[in-house]
């Protein structure tokens, strides 16, 4: 114990000093603040939100209810009010009578009221349950309204949810009590730390407020992400080609080759050895390869879904049958990817090309009939505004999908991390995941659009066909042998669209498997964790739901069970393969150059 700590005024002048060094670096901040602020992009107003129609729609739904079935809506008002009002009567004569405590408290456990000040301090919950009674009564509102079309009800959930989450008392300095202690904890440095780390975020995304999920100085591709041995051996201006160094005596006699989504970058396949599903493989005996997709610039403006098939898959799949001196290959395609396979698998059968042997499909959509939750993005207000933003500027910028995505766990994503980071001044984490998550691409204008267009919206492939490389594919040209992993509760690919189809590909060999989990960690679920299970029925003809109804749930990763799958379609056992050939030299070593490219 110093004299200070004794002396009031000796604490109370150090106090200030602190305060005055505190106000001085506001004064510092503001300016970087009003720096970066000045450089933020233009956002088109039809990439902000949905059209105002959806919201014209949902009033005019709302006052035919009201002239139609006015009891109802006097009903919902009045359940409301009379929560609302009993809840302020009761803490007010707590209050009265003295007692620092909360109201009866009714309200559903939300793990974003985790902090025990939101139970027993009255205020916090005061604010907590008047902000839950109110949301459930906008949800319920927009429940109740029966004259929208199912898609248009649904949008207007999702949106509505969307405006709800955001109002929510955590996400605000004054209503968010472990923020407000933690500033008083540390005399303010909390703060101070969070506003620097919200003015970095903006420098770093030219002015839009991007908060950064993962601490981007912990990795380095090739260092402690996208680790496992293996070199490019061939490059296009589409994609590099990697092939990884064996670990095993004797491989499989079909080489296999992995399509990942170009929306993302491939190493989400190769995070760290204990969860590489590329290791994995390479550790099973399989000689694999890998793209890796271009980061497409401006110049990119006009490639389309043809370029994609031609000067990616079908060029990926000769140069790996030439430099393995084979005449098939068995391939997977990863969500975009995967769908993206099926085209190209479309376009081989109508050119009579058998050189995939079978295809394995994680993720992937093919039937857009029911878009999942994404489709509340894939109505015209966006698309128009989508197509307008990337043909003015050649690409997709990646700024524009990751946000998308990110709004669909904005509580997760964007609302939580925020939170931690600018409210409480901690600093990202060093996770992999989100670091990947972080890291995204380009899409080229062109084949955006006929992406967007042609396959989510018109859901042609499933219909009348869908026109690429010349030729117009449907689902049924798919028929070589097939194994489908879809994930329980995957918000960009659901599953029983995947499921749907499926079932409509020709081929007369398929297998469905369902993971436990969702888009990224149903996928990437080594055995070695033991963490989620998948399901398995070998009834393909049944609806989804009958299928999940009676299918057998086994616990543990889908990965061996695969491998049963795949080692059957891959030959006899032949000597391990090194990387490259006498045509196909070496061009330098895993990850290669285009996932680092910026």
């Amino acid at each position: 114990m110093t004299t200070n700590d004794l002396d009031p005024q000796a604490a109370a002048d150090k106090n200030f000093t602190k305060l005055e060094e505190n106000i001085a670096k506001i004064e510092t901040l503001t300016q970087r603040l009003l720096k970066a602020m000045a450089h933020k992009r233009a956002v088109p107003p039809s990439l902000q939100g949905p059209s105002q129609e959806l919201y014209a729609k949902a009033a005019t739904g709302y006052m035919t209810e009201m002239m139609q079935n006015p009891a109802k809506l006097v009903e919902h008002q009045v359940e409301f009010w009379g929560k609302s009002v009993k809840h302020f009567v009761e803490a007010q004569h707590l209050l009265a009578q003295g007692k620092l405590e909360p109201a009866t408290d009714n309200t559903p456990k939300d793990r974003r009221f985790a902090h025990e000040m939101w139970d027993t301090n009255p205020y916090f919950n005061f604010i907590k349950q008047q902000y839950l009674m109110n949301a459930a009564a906008v949800q319920k509102a927009v429940d109740d309204i029966d004259t929208l079309e199912s898609e248009e009800k649904k949008r207007l959930r999702y949106f509505s949810q969307q405006i709800v989450d955001m109002a929510c008392p955590t996400n605000f300095l004054a209503t968010n009590p472990e923020a407000l202690a933690l500033a008083a904890e540390t005399e303010g440095d909390s703060l101070i730390a969070g506003l620097e780390n919200m003015i970095a975020d903006l420098e770093a995304n030219n002015g839009e407020l991007v908060v950064t999920l993962a601490d981007k100085s912990a990795f380095t591709l090739g260092e402690n992400l996208a680790t496992t041995p293996g070199s490019v051996v061939f490059r296009n201006r589409m994609f590099e080609l990697i092939q990884y160094a064996p670990t095993t005596e004797k491989v499989h006699g079909t080489p296999l080759i992995i399509f990942p989504p170009w929306i993302n970058k491939f190493y989400i396949l190769d995070l760290k050895p204990q969860n590489s599903l590329i290791k994995w493989a390479v550790d099973q005996g399989y000689t694999v390869f890998v793209v890796s997709w271009v980061n497409p610039d401006p110049s990119y403006r006009d490639t389309s879904m043809t370029d994609y098939i031609e000067e990616g898959y079908l060029t990926a799949i000769d140069t790996v049958k030439k430099i393995c001196g084979v005449k098939k290959v068995n391939a997977v395609g990863y969500c975009i990817a995967g769908t993206t396979l099926s085209l190209t698998l479309g376009v081989m059968k109508k050119r009579k090309d058998a050189s995939v042997n079978s295809a394995t499909l994680f993720t992937t959509l093919t039937d857009f009939s029911d878009r999942g939750e994404v489709g509340v993005f894939l109505d015209d207000d966006f698309v128009d505004g989508i197509e307008a933003e990337s043909m003015e500027s050649g690409i997709l910028d990646s700024f524009y999908m990751a946000r998308t995505f990110s709004y669909l766990r904005s509580n997760d994503l964007i609302y939580g991390p925020a939170i931690k980071s600018y409210m409480m001044g901690k600093a990202p984490p060093a996770f992999d995941l989100l670091y990947w998550n972080g890291d995204g691409t380009n899409l080229p204008a062109s084949m955006a659009v006929e992406y967007l267009r042609g396959l989510c919206q018109s859901d042609n492939f499933a219909n009348d066909g869908f026109a690429v490389c010349g030729e117009t594919v449907q689902l049924k040209d798919v028929t070589v042998p097939l194994c489908a992993i879809a994930c329980e509760t995957d918000h960009i690919a659901a599953w029983k669209s995947s499921y749907t189809g499926v079932q409509k590909m020709g081929s007369k060999d398929k297998t469905f498997i369902l993971s436990e989990s969702g888009h990224i960690a149903g996928i990437i679920n080594p055995p070695s964790k033991m963490k989620y299970g998948h399901y398995t029925n070998p009834e393909a003809g049944l609806t989804a739901d009958d299928w999940y109804d009676s299918a057998d749930k086994h616990a543990g990763s889908w990965w061996p069970l695969w491998d049963s799958w795949l080692s059957k379609k891959s030959g006899k056992l032949v000597d391990a393969r090194q990387p490259g050939s006498d045509e196909f030299p070496v061009l330098g070593a895993a990850p290669g150059t285009y996932v680092v490219a910026k």
